[in-house]
């Protein structure tokens, strides 16, 4: 006898991405801390500890600039343009329509004009959200895909995944910037103090060295893997909205279908899209350093909502 289709539980599968999201980022600001703590080190005795507290101060800067001003670079990278109260007015119907259901206000909605097909939301939190959609998708979907994608969209709004990956965002910049001072510093020697303390002190050099060269490496996976699981959620979320899975399934499949790249993306602003915007050539290394689930796993995981 054959065993029926397992159901998908979707709100098991949110709870389950939410903790995921909550423990990759957690690990990141470990991860951070332990960079500074090994870099301040290898400079001085006891310099570790003094390190720690310039590195948070330095994040938190970071993230409340970013916090406050990072969607309008977004945008403005982008090369967006706000749409007037009489612009698409079924964009614009459909986008109420979904806030009402989510108890949320309408965010403001964005263009670009370019006719490859995708999406993205930014913003803070619902109260200062933004949705950016391509010429290219108004044209190219029918309402039920492109009420798939909003609908995706705006989940990312109420669910605050946007605020989890602009930390993620600030913590690899943060990384980034760690790593550079310190290549810069060991290239004009001003770690041979560190290097020369001997025994314990070479071993902390060695340390350091080590987490120099595979931090960044660690914080861009990690910034991966968060930005994978947010779309699972999204396409869970969404699709509950709906009530209709097909819709986004559909729109997934004439997204991917698509190979045209969008103009304006770029690698910082990938992972906001609801699909991969640059069209990369494939490699055997795309499950680690993908921005987003392969389409046909998130399509498979839809269908099985529906059946």
């Amino acid at each position: 006898m054959v065993a029926p289709p397992q159901r998908l539980n979707i709100y098991e599968a949110v709870a389950a991405n939410r903790w995921r999201t909550l423990a990759l980022v957690a690990v990141f600001a470990a991860v951070v801390s332990l960079l500074a703590y090994f870099v301040g080190e290898y400079f001085a005795p006891g310099g570790g500890i003094a390190a720690l507290p310039i590195g948070v101060a330095f994040s938190g800067v970071s993230a409340a600039t970013s916090y406050f001003a990072g969607d309008r670079v977004v945008l403005a990278q982008s090369q967006a343009r706000e749409l007037g109260p009489g612009e698409e007015p079924q964009l614009r119907n459909i986008v109420e329509t979904l806030a009402i259901g989510l108890g949320i206000q309408p965010p403001k909605l964005y263009l670009i004009d370019d006719s490859a097909p995708n999406a993205f939301a930014t913003g803070r939190d619902p109260a200062h959200a933004s949705i950016v959609v391509t010429r290219g998708l108004l044209d190219k979907l029918d309402r039920t895909e492109l009420e798939g994608v909003l609908a995706h969209e705006m989940s990312h709004v109420a669910n605050r995944d946007i605020r989890v990956m602009l930390l993620v965002t600030v913590l690899v910049g943060t990384v980034a910037l760690i790593t550079d001072v310190m290549w810069r510093s060991m290239r004009f020697g001003g770690g041979r103090r560190g290097r020369d303390r001997g025994g314990a002190g070479g071993i902390i050099a060695l340390v350091a060295i080590v987490l120099v060269i595979l931090t960044p490496i660690i914080a861009a996976l990690m910034q991966f893997a968060v930005s994978r699981q947010r779309e699972y959620l999204a396409d869970a979320s969404g699709a509950l909205l709906t009530r209709y899975p097909a819709g986004l399934a559909n729109a997934l499949r004439k997204i991917a279908a698509d190979t045209e790249p969008l103009e304006v993306a770029n690698k910082a602003t990938a992972p906001l899209y609801i699909a991969n915007p640059l069209h990369d050539a494939p490699t055997f290394l795309d499950g680690l350093f993908n921005t987003h689930p392969p389409i046909a796993e998130r399509i498979k995981r839809l269908e099985a909502m529906g059946a």
